[in-house]
């Protein structure tokens, strides 16, 4: 259990709550629909110096002073100050969600043979590759990039030609536009876009891509000749 503080700058005014790290995290991800994450049922202008604030700019600035509607508003729309040992675990994480992928999905192309978890986190190291805080699918051809330059990389990868609704071409994006080969706009709006995408990655792209389309794009794995 992590306590941290929750703000927010309404009407002009600072409003903070005491919350628990992890559930406040899983409320603001949706993950909860239970307020369960407030520690002190206060709501302050600072927490640190224990200065409360007034409950006539509480309903000022919320339109009420119901503790849980305001700690639900606060956590939702402001921010929850991440501690220092909450980064380092969530980088860790991600870290290590990149180690298993390319122990995976890679091998080295002179032996043939996969890679160590040790000799990817050395490489990783050595080349300075900076891991964000977003899903590791979106930032996965740069990681690859700049490891390649320290430890030679040979992934099994899929090339696909995808064809997406008009209506969906905005959302959808996003999605494929880092393994992006080639796009081909069509005269109704639709979008024909060739995808190389590493073979570990398939499945989920597939799932979000059906999601963002409601199941519409048409996709055809283009066979090696």
């Amino acid at each position: 259990m992590t306590q941290t503080t929750a703000r927010i700058k309404q009407a002009g005014k600072n409003f903070e709550i005491v919350v628990d790290l992890d559930d406040a995290l899983k409320f603001r991800k949706g993950l909860s629909n239970s307020v369960n994450f407030l520690d002190v049922e206060t709501v302050f202008t600072d927490s640190k110096k224990g200065l409360k604030a007034s409950e006539k700019d509480v309903m000022s600035a919320f339109g009420t002073t119901d503790i849980s509607a305001v700690a639900s508003k606060i956590v939702k729309s402001g921010e929850v100050l991440l501690t220092q040992e909450h980064r380092d675990d969530e980088r860790d994480k991600r870290i290590k969600q990149v180690i298993d992928f390319i122990r995976v999905n890679a091998i080295d192309p002179k032996t043939g043979n996969p890679y160590t978890p040790e000799r990817i986190k050395s490489a990783l190291d050595e080349a300075g590759v900076n891991i964000k805080n977003i899903p590791i699918e979106q930032q996965t051809k740069k990681i690859i990039d700049k490891l390649s330059r320290i430890l030679p990389l040979k992934f099994a990868t899929k090339r696909i030609k995808i064809v997406v609704p008009a209506i969906h071409t905005g959302k959808a994006y996003g999605i494929f536009n880092q393994y992006r080969e080639s796009e081909n706009w069509l005269g109704n709006g639709d979008l024909e876009v060739v995808v190389n995408i590493p073979s570990g990655f398939l499945m989920e792209f597939y799932d979000k891509l059906n999601s963002i389309t409601h199941g519409s794009a048409l996709t055809e794995e283009i066979k090696e000749k």
